[in-house]
């Protein structure tokens, strides 16, 4: 190798790789000092932008963390409110159970209503005032209200509505309330063959099966169908008695046929008798026939208290003579009962309710609408006792809203909670890997540190050592 002085290459090389190892050593103490693997762009390009992107993840879930328990708090600021209104209602409800009884007085009655009108304005109150960072919460203006839980656009739930609960909107409800209607109002329908019966909710149809027109059996047919918010109720069969008319010429033995059991009966020329003898062999009987008697001193009244049909035949003679019916107080024939049906409609379902294959002499020929029915608590008035009566159903229906909205809150509550969770979830794996990109790895990098160091060390030395080389060349000119 030629010998020179200009050129210095073993320099130069020294040089070079004493640069080399002092960026080295320059990269390491950034990272350690920082704690970053990536400390600029030009450490790792891509594994920045991927962290960017990670980052945005990261601090969105965190928001949404925070957007989600907001949303715990608002739903419990209303599930709160509405156990207030709750316990009033319950109050008032208390109150006109009260109201209720024969043993207030009107005056009684107008002390019970005022406490009534104090609790009404106060659930008024709180419905229009609840509110949570300035948003009315139970007065009807809070629809379809967006929860942004992602950190991504159209990551959200929709509360679609709660509860408006001002006093005007609770009491009242969606549905069909028919009150007590006859099922049959001639003897021939009373007593008419058993027909195909169904029912028809807002277009669904449902099969009541063969049955003849009772109200007892009608209702048990109604009720065995479920169908969501409806309840068929038989109200008690009353068959009003008949003026006595004493045909029996001679005494002795008679029977009719009351409900399919034959009762046996002693008839005499006195109407009180006939009626008090009767009386008792109806009322013996009454577990089977399901009918009792009641003497009111004209006739012989019946009732069914389940709404059963009441068939009386005509008398059959055994020993008396000329005896008939009319003897007892009673009239031959079938009567049948009244069939009330309240349906508390679900909001998904509007139209009619319609009866069909039922007597043309019922009060249930015609379709029934389904629309506001019930009575506001705002319009609630305990000051009398059928005012009273209506108060009752009134705040159930109100009980019942109320109630079906807090578990509405509770179940969104309970969602948020799991959104919470999940976000929790998400937000530490991405934070894992976006540690995996750019957090130094301190074992790796102390290593690289202490290389480094040597390296340095060594370059300077060898720089200065290749520094002397060309002072080598002077002992050629001696």
């Amino acid at each position: 190798m030629a010998m020179t002085i200009n050129t210095n290459i073993q320099s130069l090389n020294a040089q070079r790789n004493l640069g080399a190892s002092q960026s080295s050593l320059s990269t390491s103490m950034q990272r350690i000092s920082s704690g970053m693997r990536i400390n600029s762009a030009k450490d790792d390009a891509a594994g920045l932008a991927i962290a960017e992107r990670m980052t945005s993840q990261i601090r969105g879930l965190g928001q949404a963390q925070r957007n989600a328990n907001d949303g715990v708090s608002l739903m419990q600021t209303a599930e709160g409110a509405l156990g207030t209104i709750g316990n009033n209602l319950q109050r008032i409800r208390e109150l006109a159970v009260q109201s209720s009884n024969a043993t207030n007085s009107s005056t009684d009655r107008a002390a019970l209503q005022k406490e009534v009108t104090q609790l009404t304005e106060e659930i008024d109150r709180v419905a229009k005032t609840t509110e949570f960072n300035g948003t009315k919460l139970l007065d009807n203006s809070f629809n379809a209200q967006k929860f942004q839980v992602g950190a991504n656009a159209g990551e959200s739930i929709t509360v679609n509505a709660i509860a408006d609960a001002r006093t005007s909107s609770l009491g009242s409800y969606r549905g069909v309330d028919t009150g007590a209607l006859a099922v049959a109002t001639s003897t021939a329908d009373a007593s008419a063959a058993a027909a195909a019966k169904t029912i028809v909710v807002g277009g669904s149809s449902y099969n009541l099966g063969t049955i003849g027109n009772d109200a007892k059996v009608i209702a048990s047919a109604i009720n065995a169908q479920n169908i969501p918010g409806m309840k068929a109720t038989a109200s008690e069969t009353v068959v009003a008695s008949a003026a006595t008319a004493v045909t029996t010429t001679t005494a002795g033995t008679a029977s009719f046929v009351l409900n399919g059991t034959t009762i046996n009966v002693s008839a005499t020329t006195n109407g009180a008798t006939n009626r008090a003898n009767a009386m008792a062999e109806i009322n013996k009987v009454s577990a089977s026939t399901g009918v009792r008697a009641e003497d009111d001193g004209t006739g012989l009244k019946l009732l069914a208290a389940d709404g059963r049909n009441v068939d009386v035949s005509a008398v059959t003679v055994g020993t008396a003579v000329a005896t008939t019916i009319a003897d007892f107080g009673l009239a031959v024939g079938t009567t049948s009962g009244k069939l009330s049906v309240a349906y508390d409609a679900p909001d998904a379902v509007s139209g009619t309710v319609a009866f069909t294959g039922f007597a043309a002499t019922s009060g249930f020929t015609a379709a029934k609408a389904i629309s506001s029915i019930g009575t506001s608590v705002a319009a609630v008035d305990i000051s009398t006792a059928a005012g009273a009566d209506v108060a009752i159903k009134s705040m159930d229906a109100a009980l019942k809203k109320v109630s079906s909205a807090r578990a509405d809150l509770g179940a969104i509550q309970n969602r948020f909670e799991s959104v919470v969770s999940n976000l929790s979830v998400n937000s530490e794996n991405l934070s894992a890997s976006k540690s995996r990109i750019m957090d130094a790895d301190f074992a790796s990098e102390t290593a690289n540190l202490s290389r480094s160091q040597i390296l340095q060390q060594a370059g300077t030395a060898m720089v200065a050592q290749a520094n002397q080389l060309p002072q080598g060349v002077l002992s050629l000119l001696r």
